[in-house]
């Protein structure tokens, strides 16, 4: 939602501070300086690209503009399901929740938290992780190795995406040079049509360089921005998960290991240790 406000208060701005100045909007209007900047823009991030990576860009849009991360509510309910979870494992045996990692969209633990069953990548990190829990006795710092390599996985992939839409933004103040030069070009060749003419095509070419620096700094650097900030977010929430798996694998109680998991969200998010303990013995804030 943010990210749509700012994308409009950026674009509110340039042009309301161009008309108090006198300017004509018209004149920004240069369907060629789009073309050229546009078109550049796209075939250098094709050649940059491969086809799997361009895929995963149009994808990210998704995420810049419906991510708005995990609430303290979310990870509330997260340490519940799983605490919940690990009660069980802890009286009846390991074995007994199996039912619940294979099918955790129908699971009466982990289907009451809908934001963890809605994302593919917290659920799958968490019951992978767990089947292999139940396949066998795996020390905890082989489960530790095995949890860190898909996190640096998960980091390394999606590195290039916001890396990819980070240097397209960067090469736009030169893109808009390259169409303000072709513009002078134009203008040179229309020299001897008369000062208001040759004061359109000068118009038009200062309007390329105009293009370049706002969309880099406007619109495309502020994205790539935001998609790292979501990328960030989505790994720690991996940890966070690492963090109360391991420290139940290690023989910690359900209640430590979601208060040792607790101290790996960020601040902003973070629950109280109060508020921890209250909502996972079932009971209402006052």
């Amino acid at each position: 939602m943010f990210v749509i406000i700012g994308l409009v208060v950026v674009l509110v701005s340039v042009v309301v501070g161009f008309s108090m100045a006198g300017g004509n909007l018209i004149l920004l209007i240069q369907i060629s300086e789009f073309v050229t900047i546009g078109g550049v823009a796209i075939g250098s991030l094709l050649i940059a690209s491969p086809l799997p990576l361009i895929k995963k860009m149009i994808g990210s849009l998704k995420v810049i503009f419906k991510h708005a991360g995990n609430s303290k509510e979310d990870y509330l309910q997260m340490m519940k399901s799983f605490c919940d979870l690990f009660l069980i494992a802890q009286r009846e045996g390991l074995l007994t929740i199996e039912k619940h990692i294979e099918d955790p969209d129908n699971s009466t633990i982990l289907s009451t938290n809908q934001k963890f069953i809605h994302d593919a990548v917290m659920k799958n990190f968490f019951c992978d992780t767990m089947k292999v829990m139940l396949a066998g006795s795996v020390p905890p710092h082989e489960m530790e190795g095995l949890m860190d390599a898909e996190i640096e996985t998960f980091e390394k992939e999606n590195r290039p995406v916001y890396e990819g839409i980070n240097r397209v933004g960067d090469a736009l103040p030169g893109l808009g040079i390259v169409a303000a030069v072709l513009g002078i070009i134009v203008t040179m060749g229309a020299i001897n049509q008369g000062p208001e003419k040759v004061g359109e095509h000068v118009a038009a070419a200062l309007v390329g360089t105009f293009l370049g620096v706002l969309l880099s700094y406007g619109f495309v650097g502020p994205l790539a921005a935001n998609l790292t900030h979501a990328v960030e977010v989505r790994a720690q929430d991996l940890i966070i998960i690492k963090s109360f798996i391991l420290a139940y694998a290690k023989g910690n109680p359900p209640f430590v290991a979601a208060e040792i998991a607790r101290r790996s969200i960020f601040s902003d998010e973070r629950p109280s240790f109060q508020e921890l303990e209250t909502f996972l013995r079932g009971k209402k804030d006052k």
